[in-house]
């Protein structure tokens, strides 16, 4: 490309001061389509901010720079590749992973492999193709959970309501657990068994605890092991990290609510929590996942 320099006039002039504005290089006002001293001190800092040379007029490699710098999420389909896009969409689509609890390792801006796993994680929670594509669907699911991370910091803090506290969301919400492998069916029952334990009216049961079939106002709660396929569309929550857990499935709950089969997927770690034996991992499970349940239960109705 042709450098743009001191003393150009015209509308290449006036996308760069543009792009400079964006990048908070340079003050609204400034924009006149003329490369003036002020466009010269701006793509002077603009280098500086970017790591480049210093410089004071924009070359092919400060354009490219410039171009990555306003980038706004949504503007372009972002996936894994060589070399990797980066710029300040991928950064924003960083922090939006981070912040609905899904670690992108460091926020750099470059769309590597870490933000690629951390986007897949996000599909598969949503029950969208998990193809680690940021294009129009994934977009307007981040878009509709924009209060889960608007304004919010990469590391969440979630306050856990604890289910022995969580009386009347139990009561309030109509939930079947069942499992189609003998351990997630172990863990459903559990969970089924704490819940009436803590409120004799709580309707969040297991299938086998049922007297009659589920109607349409029941959220499914599938409880999946790892090597169970994953079911088309239906938002599938892994249980891995248990500080985000409530996050994530307040995500999926609220995607299930909008979809015509009102059904989830909790994928637990395996049958084995750490060195105990089979029944004590069980209530293990039922006991964190009954507790994120509720936490996410609780918050879904506040932001309904």
């Amino acid at each position: 490309m042709d450098r743009i320099k001191r003393n150009d006039k015209g509308p290449a002039v006036e996308d760069v001061q543009q792009r400079l504005v964006a990048a908070d290089c340079l003050e609204e006002g400034a924009v006149s389509g003329v490369f003036d001293d002020a466009t010269v001190a701006a793509v002077r800092a603009f280098c500086v901010k970017s790591g480049l040379p210093a410089a004071e007029e924009v070359d092919e490699k400060v354009w490219v720079a410039l171009v990555d710098a306003t980038f706004s999420l949504g503007n372009r389909t972002l996936y894994l590749r060589m070399p990797y896009f980066h710029g300040r969409d991928v950064r924003e689509l960083q922090q939006v992973l981070s912040a609905l609890g899904f670690a992108c390792g460091v926020i750099d801006s470059i769309f590597g492999a870490h933000t690629e796993d951390a986007l897949r994680k996000f599909q598969l929670n949503l029950g969208l193709p998990s193809d680690g594509i940021a294009g129009a669907y994934t977009y307007a699911a981040i878009q509709n959970l924009h209060h889960s991370w608007v304004g919010k910091a990469a590391i969440h803090e979630i306050v856990h309501l604890g289910f022995a506290r969580a009386a009347d969301v139990l009561e309030q919400n109509a939930l079947c657990l069942f499992g189609t492998e003998e351990f997630a069916r172990s863990v459903a029952s559990r969970m089924s068994n704490l819940s009436l334990a803590t409120n004799p009216q709580s309707k969040i049961l297991s299938a086998d605890s049922l007297l009659v079939a589920p109607d349409e106002s029941m959220l499914l709660v599938h409880i999946v092991l790892p090597e169970e396929e994953a079911v088309q569309k239906v938002p599938r929550v892994s249980y891995e990290d248990e500080a985000t857990l409530p996050l994530r499935l307040e995500q999926a709950i609220v995607a299930a609510r909008k979809a015509t089969s009102r059904r989830i997927a909790i994928e637990l770690p395996g049958r084995v929590w750490e060195d105990a034996g089979e029944g004590r991992s069980a209530q293990h499970f039922a006991i964190t996942l009954l507790d994120a349940l509720c936490t996410a239960l609780s918050q879904s109705e506040r932001s309904a």
